[in-house]
């Protein structure tokens, strides 16, 4: 017998987990747009835009900037299949499971992980890098993690960078929860190649993947010795399509409404500022803990390399992680985030990205949790 279907209606949440992240009115409207073709010169131009807006947001130059389409996963992916051959030696470092997933990359493509590990929610030890890049002369690249979504640490990317440099390795940096939230600057920082997504700080839908590749990154891929892994994330295909100029070979067919949507986010990043964006997500952070310390709360990571972004706040002992955050979701539709790995059980994730990061669900998040906890 054939069950009987609507349509489905979502419940009105407020999203305050390590992401998707609550999504601009105007991005949603974009949404509902008219799809054209994904080779229409109208929508042609709209991709030069949406470059030339990426840009604004990593500050960069690099010409191989564009949005991956498909989620922040497949970022991933596509930085590590494109610069990393079968033998080659990628120092990455781990503070938190993404990083973990950096070194599941690497051993796919071929390549040999040489860790640097430190604790969950503890920042990467700049002195272990240098130590496992001096005994690794021939190390390729610098692998690690910006904003740690699973621990909520801030590691010092600038400082990471300027490693890699100096031992003439390649950088590439996770900047899925940082781009539009914590201070990033790709060519200052001298980054070699990024990825991030559009469901955190871009208070974007989920489903894309900005990146972007320095010259000295596109010099090795130019230079691979075997073909890359993937065919649809091989950048040298992919830039025939997301290249410059109206002449546009067919890749893929492009998620039309959603670079709509990606397009608006971004134009709101433009208007707001970047450095007002990163300044309004410290301060929401900053009212969430003082609001935190009253109701006797306190967070898992070092003030000093907080992400303001993603808050990590310990469990009371006594406390029932998964009821709390249940009740939080059914009584006022408030959702937060559980731990991940050796953090699970242990701490919540509020998250305060992108328009979710505001004054007003910081005041319904400590309100809401007041009422559960007591």
């Amino acid at each position: 017998m054939t069950q009987s279907f609507t349509s489905f209606i979502p419940p009105t949440r407020v999203l305050m987990g390590p992401g998707p992240s609550d999504v601009y009115p105007k991005v949603l409207e974009a949404l509902a747009r008219p799809t054209i073709g994904h080779l229409d010169p109208k929508f042609v131009d709209l991709m030069d835009q949406v470059k030339q807006l990426l840009q604004y947001a990593f500050q960069t130059d690099n010409a191989l900037t564009m949005p991956i389409s498909a989620p922040g996963s497949a970022g991933m992916e596509s930085v590590f299949v494109n610069l990393v051959e079968p033998g080659d030696k990628i120092v990455v470092c781990q503070n938190g499971v993404f990083g973990g997933r950096m070194q599941q990359n690497v051993e796919r493509c071929g390549g040999i992980a040489i860790m640097v590990q430190d604790d969950f929610g503890k920042p990467t030890d700049l002195n272990k890098v240098r130590e496992v890049l001096l005994a690794n002369p021939d190390a390729k690249a610098l692998a690690f993690v910006h904003a740690e979504t699973s621990t909520g640490v801030l590691n010092d990317a600038k400082a990471l960078c300027q490693i890699a440099k100096e031992f003439d390795c390649l950088s590439i940096v996770d900047a899925v929860t940082s781009l539009g939230g914590s201070e990033l600057q790709v060519d200052k920082w001298e980054i070699d190649a990024i990825y991030s997504g559009t469901q955190k700080c871009l208070s974007c839908i989920p489903g894309l993947s900005p990146v972007s590749f320095s010259e000295k990154a596109i010099a090795v891929i130019k230079q691979r010795k075997h073909p890359v892994q993937s065919w649809f994330l091989d950048m040298d295909l992919v830039m025939g399509y997301w290249g410059q100029g109206t002449k546009r070979a067919y890749h893929h067919t492009a998620p039309v409404n959603s670079i709509y949507a990606l397009h608006e986010s971004l134009l709101i990043l433009q208007e707001e500022g970047l450095q007002n964006a990163w300044q309004r997500h410290f301060k929401n952070h900053i009212s969430l803990k003082n609001g935190l310390d009253k109701l006797g709360l306190s967070l898992l990571v070092d003030e000093k390399y907080r992400l303001p972004q993603l808050n990590m706040v310990l469990i009371p002992n006594g406390v029932d992680d998964a009821l709390v955050r249940n009740r939080l979701l059914t009584e006022f539709n408030l959702e937060i985030g559980a731990g991940l790995g050796s953090l699970a059980g242990k701490v919540w994730r509020i998250g305060l990205m992108g328009c979710g990061s505001s004054q007003k669900n910081v005041d319904y998040c400590l309100s809401s949790l007041e009422t559960v906890l007591n």
